[in-house]
């Protein structure tokens, strides 16, 4: 009996072994730029602490967009929605607006994403920014490979343009 147990768990131990072994991938992602957008915002206001954090909307007014075949203008109306969770120098965003191409095309966009301002694994301060933009656009458009892929952006500040900047990358 105690050499049946023993060798159950000696099977068992051997098994999570092997399972716990990682598999070098074969293919990496790849990232291709797909377009960047200058988004023009509004006056930001704060809602105040909630039970989730201290919630800030910053309204998106306007602005453009533009990449390799695609170009137009941002809708006025959005907002970006963030979650500051000052502990954990954390913020999560979630900026939900809709954009129009020059041919009249409308495209809903939802980007959720984080902003951390705290400190690496070594100590040393660290900044990160970045996000996932969805796509919506109609499925009987040109634009319609924006429904069939996944995007990261990351922004890029500059003091020639008062907004944010953001260029958006599909991952291949």
């Amino acid at each position: 009996m105690k050499r049946t147990l023993l060798s159950a768990i000696l099977l068992l131990s051997s098994v999570m072994m092997a399972s716990a072994q990682i598999i070098e991938p074969k293919e990496t992602p790849q990232l291709e730029f797909a377009l960047q957008l200058k988004v023009t915002l509004g006056e930001t206001y704060r809602v105040g602490e909630t039970q989730h954090g201290e919630r800030i909307v910053i309204p998106i007014t306007g602005g453009t967009f533009e990449g390799p075949g695609i170009k137009g203008t941002i809708i006025n109306g959005g907002a970006d929605y963030q979650l500051v969770k000052k502990a954990q120098h954390r913020t999560e965003l979630e900026a939900i607006y809709s954009i129009r191409t020059d041919d009249g095309v409308y495209i809903h966009v939802r980007n959720r994403g984080i902003i951390y301002d705290g400190k690496d694994v070594q100590g040393n301060p660290s900044f990160y920014f970045k996000a996932a933009p969805q796509f919506e656009a109609p499925a009987d458009s040109r634009y319609a490979w924006l429904n069939n892929a996944l995007f990261v952006c990351a922004p890029e500040f500059s003091d020639a343009f008062k907004g944010i900047i953001l260029n958006v990358w599909r991952v291949k």
